[in-house]
């Protein structure tokens, strides 16, 4: 792809929907409806419109459906104006979960990271407890639920990263309570023969947040660029969110268990060097490169759900490019350089 920019947010939400043949195949032999629990989050809304819009290429007439708490009503009017039915459901209530809908096909994406520090009892509740409650919901329904590479250890930056097969070394009470999360759906998955699919993602990107746009902020502000979190993963968003869908393909018990994470292993010195060539501004840098990084190997998950379409030399290019015209930000920083598992 050697689109030169993204004008503005219309067109950044159209590509970020944007259904590959791939995944309108995976749409037109999926049989029923579509439910994404925790659809207002970053990645949720434009999950929603893809499997929106493959569902209307392929000629089938399902709902999908968004389930959130919803504290903007210009996101329910947004996703009606798409064609995605909204239900406003705090998850963790039973009587709300149980009062959903029964569906065949589930896009979990509900959970808690930035802001568990300090709320270690509810990040746990949501992370792990839930998982189990919405098992019992949706006993004869396919699962396919977001976990996070933080679940992995940090591999030596040489390294080419964790694979699936690696043990998990979760550090702190966020990547703990995702294995949880992986744990309580394996254990339904196999008592009740749920078909299930894992995605440990590492990481999402787009215009508005992500490891990249945090870098290019703070070239493009003058702060310093902290080093010891020397090496990331970053995947365009619009190709995890295809990767996603797919993996309604491969949903079995046991669980499939899958990497979704870029291809390249990003340098931040280089990175952060990068953008201030393009943005034309100093760079300045803190700290010195650890050993180790969280990186994760997606070789796994490119020959089963398909392989990133975007490079990230695109993504730094965009990004600097949306930047440097005052384009809208999220204000969801990544905290990527956290070492300590406290989010």
């Amino acid at each position: 792809m050697n689109l030169i920019r993204i004008e503005d947010v219309a067109q950044l939400e159209e590509m970020l929907s944007r259904p590959t043949p791939a995944v309108i195949e995976t749409m037109r032999h999926l049989s029923g409806d579509v439910m994404l629990l925790g659809v207002g989050g970053k990645i949720g809304p434009s999950l929603a419109r893809m499997v929106r819009r493959a569902s209307d290429e392929a000629g089938g007439g399902r709902r999908v459906i968004g389930v959130a708490r919803f504290t903007s009503p210009a996101l329910v009017e947004q996703l009606h104006a798409d064609g995605i039915e909204t239900i406003r459901c705090d998850l963790l209530d039973r009587g709300q979960l149980d009062a959903l809908p029964d569906v065949p096909n589930i896009l979990y994406l509900a959970a808690l990271k930035f802001g568990s520090t300090g709320q270690e009892a509810k990040a746990w509740a949501m992370n792990t407890y839930l998982p189990g409650m919405v098992c019992e919901k949706f006993a004869h329904s396919r699962i396919v639920a977001y976990s996070t590479g933080n679940v992995y250890a940090m591999v030596p930056v040489g390294h080419a990263g964790s694979t699936e097969a690696d043990l998990p070394r979760p550090c702190g009470d966020y990547a703990g309570s995702c294995l949880g999360r992986e744990r309580i759906f394996t254990h339904f998955s196999l008592g009740g023969r749920i078909p299930l699919a894992l995605l440990r993602l590492n990481y999402a990107t787009e215009m508005r947040y992500g490891v990249l746009v945090d870098l290019c902020q703070q070239v493009m502000s003058g702060q310093p660029v902290d080093l010891t979190m020397g090496y990331f993963n970053a995947i365009w968003q619009a190709d995890s969110n295809a990767m996603t869908v797919r993996a309604l393909d491969h949903a079995a018990t046991p669980p499939l268990v899958v990497n979704v994470a870029g291809p390249e292993k990003l340098r931040v010195r280089a990175v952060a060097e990068q953008f201030g060539r393009l943005l034309d501004k100093p760079v300045r840098f803190v700290g010195s490169e650890a050993p180790d990084a969280f990186l994760s190997d997606g070789r796994r998950g490119y020959e089963l759900l398909g392989c990133p379409q975007v490079s990230a030399e695109q993504l730094i290019r965009w990004i600097a490019d949306w930047q440097l015209r005052q384009r809208p930000l999220l204000g969801k920083p990544t905290h990527f350089q956290t070492r300590d598992g406290k989010f």
